[in-house]
C-alpha cells in the first residue's frame, strides 16, 4: 500500500512558483490498477515523481509525505518512506517516465542496458545466470532476444517502448508506476503495450498506477480512476461508478465527451481554459469553467469527501457531510 498524505509540490521557476499539486491525498491499494486522468498540466505526472520520491529542481516538495508498506522477503510488511523508497527503485518500486522511447541510452546496446539496470540485485550470483533471466523474460514477454544486441534507433518506437516496460518490470516490483505508456503510438501498438501491462498486472499481481488523458486507456485497464484537475485531486471511484454516476461537473464533462458505438450526437469539449498555477483563483479551480458553479464556488475551496463507500469527490454541489472514518484519512483506504 501507499499513501500520499496532503502533498503539495511546485516548480521554481524565473516566473514565481507553479503550484503543480496542493494537498493532495491518495491511498494506491495492494495489487490494484489505479488510473490518473486529467488535462495536461493537471499535476498527474508530477504526483507520480513525488511517489517515486524523483523530487529534483525545478521541483520541490513543500509539504505532505509518501508512505509505502512493502512486502518483505519474508513476507512481513516492511514500512518505508523518502529515502527508503529510493533506495527500493527496480526492486520495489519502477517509474516508466513519460516520453520513455527517448530515455534509452542511444550508444548502448539493450542487453547492456539490462545488465546496468538488474546487475546490481544481489539475486544473481553470476553474469551467465543473469545473461539466462533476461532472455527467458523477453520470451515470456513475447519480445526477440535478438533485441539485446541492438542498439535503441535499430528499433521502432512500439518495440522501444516493450524494451521500456521489459526494463522497468524485469525484478518484479510490486509497484509500477506508468506515465502517459501508449503516447506517440499509434492504435495498433498502443493495443500491444496495454496487453502487455494488463498480463504483466495479471501474472504478477502487482500494482500498477497508469497516467493518462486517454479515458479508452483507462476503461481498458483500471480499476479505479483518480480525476485531477489544475493541481488538485477532485474525484477518486471505482472505475465503473465513476463511468455510470460522475458526481464532479469536470468528471461529468469529461465522461460526457467520449464518444461512444452507435451514438451520433454531437459531443461538445470542455469551455475554457484551466486556470494558471502561477497564481491560481481562491475557491475551487474548475469553477470560471463549471456550467453548475454557485456563489460559494469562488470562494471556498471544497474539500475532497466520501459521498458513498469507495467515492470521493470534491464538489460544493454535493453539501458538506461529515467525513466517513478511514484508517489513514486518505482518499481510497476504506476499501484497502
Amino acid at each position: 500500500m501507499i499513501r500520499v498524505q496532503d502533498v503539495s509540490a511546485s516548480y521554481f521557476t524565473p516566473a514565481g512558483p507553479v503550484q503543480a499539486l496542493d494537498h493532495v491525498s491518495l491511498t494506491i491499494r495492494d495489487d490494484e490498477v489505479l488510473g490518473i486522468a486529467g488535462e495536461s498540466g493537471c499535476g498527474k505526472s508530477t504526483l507520480i515523481k513525488v511517489i517515486y520520491q524523483f523530487v529534483e529542481p525545478p521541483l520541490r516538495l513543500l509539504s505532505g509525505r509518501v508512505e509505502a508498506t512493502a512486502r518483505g522477503v519474508s513476507g512481513q510488511p516492511v514500512a518505508m518512506d523518502g529515502a527508503a523508497i529510493r533506495r527500493a527503485w527496480w526492486r520495489y518500486i519502477s517509474y516508466i517516465p513519460q516520453g520513455s522511447m527517448s530515455v534509452l541510452n542511444p550508444v548502448a546496446r539493450v542487453g547492456r542496458q539490462f545488465l546496468d539496470a538488474a546487475g546490481a540485485s544481489a539475486a544473481f550470483a553470476r553474469r551467465a545466470e543473469l545473461d539466462a533471466r533476461i532472455a527467458g523474460y523477453l520470451e515470456e514477454l513475447n519480445l526477440p532476444v535478438d533485441v539485446l544486441r541492438a542498439y535503441p534507433h535499430q528499433l521502432s518506437g512500439g518495440m522501444r517502448q516493450r524494451v521500456i516496460v521489459a526494463l522497468a518490470t524485469f525484478l518484479h516490483p510490486q509497484v509500477i508506476l506508468a506515465d502517459e505508456p501508449t503516447t506517440a503510438l499509434d492504435v495498433v501498438v498502443q493495443r500491444g503495450i496495454i496487453t502487455m501491462l494488463a498480463e504483466l498486472h495479471g501474472r504478477e499481481r502487482n500494482t500498477l498506477v497508469i497516467v493518462s488523458h486517454d479515458m479508452g486507456v483507462h476503461y481498458q485497464l483500471a480499476s479505479r480512476l483518480a480525476i485531477m484537475y489544475a493541481g488538485k485531486l477532485v474525484e477518486l471511484a471505482d472505475m465503473s461508478a465513476l463511468v455510470d454516476r460522475p458526481l464532479h461537473p469536470y468528471t461529468q464533462l469529461l465522461i460526457g465527451s467520449l464518444p461512444r458505438i452507435g451514438d451520433r450526437a454531437r459531443r461538445e469539449g470542455i469551455a475554457g481554459r484551466p486556470p494558471r498555477l502561477l497564481d491560481p483563483p481562491p475557491g475551487c479551480r474548475f469553477a470560471a469553467r463549471c456550467p453548475q458553479k454557485m456563489a460559494v464556488c469562488k470562494r471556498v475551496d471544497p474539500p475532497v469527501q466520501e459521498l458513498t463507500p469507495g467515492h470521493w469527490v470534491a464538489c460544493h454541489l454535493h453539501g458538506m457531510p461529515a467525513p466517513v472514518p478511514t484508517a489513514a484519512g486518505a482518499p481510497g483506504t476504506d476499501a484497502a
